[in-house]
């Protein structure tokens, strides 16, 4: 997961499926079903996103494997190409997320109380691993794919930035962290530093202390 995370701070405009990844890294070992709940969740959103950027209707309730079809489609790839293949192949195992959250889900058909103590046991740990590897794999190419065919302009980014003073309680926590730095005669905090330098890094990072305090 952390290479998935890692794509998604690079890349600002992705920055919201850090609740799914948050959620997939909670609920893993505790709750599998919930985990694979926000798994499907996770690639359906990337794939609806790229659709609507490039234009192409899904219809009003497409299947995951039909919104990574058309999303591979979408970055360019043709049906005959090796990748979509793979990836046709790849999304049929985010189809049967939903299958397998049924079946092991807290809600679904109503479960014994001997049936929901043993519901995580039903998927071993490798097959856990598969599933969530096989997320971040097909996640991580669609980002990076669409990425480099579609860079946000330095206009889009400015277009939506915010102000430095918009998050003072954030900028504070960051200058408590990493203080001031001096040049000459010049002197900046390291907050002013990071949203000058890297706006897209000051706005994960002030997401993520805004996440975990709460």
């Amino acid at each position: 997961m952390e290479r998935l995370k890692k794509v998604i701070e690079q890349h600002g405009r992705w920055s919201a499926l850090t609740t799914y990844t948050d959620r997939i890294e909670a609920h893993v070992s505790t709750d599998f079903s919930h985990a694979v709940e926000n798994a499907k969740a996770l690639l359906e959103t990337i794939g609806k996103e790229i659709c609507t950027t490039k234009g192409v209707t899904l219809g009003a309730t497409p299947s995951t494997n039909a919104i990574m079809k058309k999303a591979f489609t979408a970055i360019g790839y043709s049906n005959a190409t090796l990748v979509t293949q793979i990836s046709t192949a790849l999304a049929t195992i985010g189809q049967q997320m939903g299958n397998l959250r049924n079946e092991i889900g807290t809600t679904s058909h109503g479960k014994s109380l001997d049936e929901l103590k043993e519901r995580n046991n039903k998927i071993d740990d490798l097959t856990r691993e598969f599933l969530i590897d096989a997320t971040v794999v097909v996640a991580a190419f669609l980002i990076r794919t669409f990425e480099n065919e579609n860079p946000r302009t330095k206009a889009e980014v400015v277009d939506t930035k915010k102000l430095y003073t918009d998050d003072e309680i954030f900028n504070e926590f960051w200058d408590e962290l990493y203080g001031e730095f001096e040049m000459g005669n010049y002197s900046f905090t390291a907050s002013e530093i990071l949203f000058n330098v890297d706006y897209l890094a000051y706005l994960a990072e002030s997401k993520k202390y805004s996440e975990e305090a709460g």
